[in-house]
């Protein structure tokens, strides 16, 4: 016997045995979960519009586009649905866009985090290099708990998918909070009741 055969039998007869792994309870919280959610958003610096249709969300959308002309609308059901005209664009290209309009798929009552799909925002950049986001998604799609949200998401659905809460912020340079360092300088999030 060499020595790797040796070192590898050693290795075998010293492997504990295998355990079960533990179950995870749900942690359900009997709390409202929206009114959780605007709680968290707004404390790590989101702002929430709560809307009865998306007609409230389109009357928005139509007000900002006339305010600033770079607004993108990844959304089909809203007005001026624009987003294939940056499917390709690199960060050079992307760069002078304002706003960004991205449908949620669900929201997260316990850290006011909205996940995204790769096929809403089209383009992986868009959540990332906008000065404002605005993300539209159902009150029935807000869950408690990051483990409720991971039962109800598919990871693997279109390969990229991302967890946004509030606008980009940092406090390690100099002790002071600096928004907007590495991503939008505002998150708007519209629940549609």
């Amino acid at each position: 016997m060499n020595s790797r055969d040796h070192i590898l039998t050693a290795i075998k007869a010293g492997k504990p045995e295998l355990t079960d792994l533990p179950d995870i309870p749900l942690f359900q919280n009997k709390a409202n979960a929206v009114d959780g959610f605007v709680e968290m958003l707004g404390f790590v610096g989101g702002t929430v519009t709560r809307a009865k249709t998306l007609a409230e969300v389109n009357d928005h959308l139509k007000l900002m586009q006339q305010k600033s002309p770079r607004l993108v609308n990844a959304i089909p059901e809203l007005y001026g649905h624009n987003i294939n005209a940056y499917k390709k664009g690199n960060a050079s290209e992307l760069e002078a866009v304002d706003t960004v309009f991205i449908k949620g798929r669900l929201g997260v009552a316990e850290n006011g985090a909205v996940w995204i799909n790769e096929s809403d925002m089209v383009n992986r950049l868009f959540p990332f290099i906008c000065r404002r986001l605005v993300l539209v998604i159902d009150a029935k799609d807000i869950v408690s708990n990051m483990h409720e949200a991971y039962a109800r998401i598919a990871i693997d659905e279109d390969g990229y998918g991302v967890f946004i809460a509030g606008p980009s912020k940092t406090a390690d340079i100099e002790q002071s909070l600096v928004i907007g360092a590495h991503g939008p300088l505002s998150l708007q999030v519209f629940i549609i009741s």
